[in-house]
């Protein structure tokens, strides 16, 4: 069961067919109209209710909710898959800000690796705004990473220094399926997973600064693959 708080996220649940096992509300709120009839209603004094909950400013209610099961399958979607690859990601915030520019810039899904904080970790649910209850993102080993290639997913790894083999973001083709790979916070992608990958993408910046938030950096490659393939489609039709 996944634990959400507040009435934006169980909104956006709902809208998105997420099954509700049971809702909490603290004795100052009503029900809200929005949940359904048949869902179990736990009533809870208000310093009970915020003894349970993680934010500082609770609204009086929660919910549980049974995630949803995804496969690879779903995350290489039916056309080019667009992938995000979280390699190590290690804060929830960046975890849940990139699940959010997933679904915003038309990702078909979002893989992570052993080590990887959960896009379902409170503050990783919260910063993706409700975007993880569509946007699909599983657990892929090793070896299912290297198999994107065999399905013919371009792996590009995203860097935050120019360097041999480093080419710009913009002039990397992201139009046919592709997968891109960020790393962790503090040491970036590993060296295995470079070396897998077939292409290195960095965000040139004019200004004095060593690199990008990690969140910020995969949303901007994100971005990027988004207005190439919309400019080829505007040429197409």
């Amino acid at each position: 069961m996944i634990a959400i708080e507040g009435d934006h996220l169980l909104e956006e649940a709902l809208r998105s067919g997420m099954v509700l096992k049971t809702v909490f509300v603290s004795e100052q709120r009503d029900v809200p109209r929005m949940v359904p009839r048949t869902v179990e209603i736990m009533r809870l004094t208000d310093e009970v209710f915020g003894s349970v909950v993680e934010t500082q400013s609770p609204q009086g209610i929660a919910a549980l909710l049974v995630p949803p099961v995804r496969v690879l399958d779903d995350v290489l979607g039916s056309s080019a898959a667009l992938v995000l690859i979280a390699a190590g990601l290690q804060d929830p915030g960046n975890m849940g800000t990139l699940v959010r520019s997933a679904e915003a810039f038309g990702a078909t899904g979002v893989l992570t690796t052993a080590g990887t904080v959960s896009a379902w970790n409170q503050k990783a649910l919260r910063a993706s705004v409700g975007s993880v209850f569509r946007v699909p993102v599983v657990a892929a080993t090793t070896d299912e990473i290297a198999g994107l290639k065999q399905r013919g997913v371009k792996l590009i790894a995203a860097v935050g220094a120019d360097g041999f083999g480093v080419t710009e973001a913009q002039e990397i083709d992201f139009t046919a399926a592709c997968a891109v790979m960020v790393g962790n916070e503090g040491s970036g992608l590993a060296s295995e997973w470079i070396e897998m990958c077939d292409a290195m993408a960095m965000i040139p910046c004019p200004g004095p600064v060593e690199s990008l938030n990690v969140g910020v950096a995969g949303s901007l490659l994100l971005y990027e693959a988004s207005r190439q393939r919309l400019a080829l489609q505007r040429r197409a039709g």
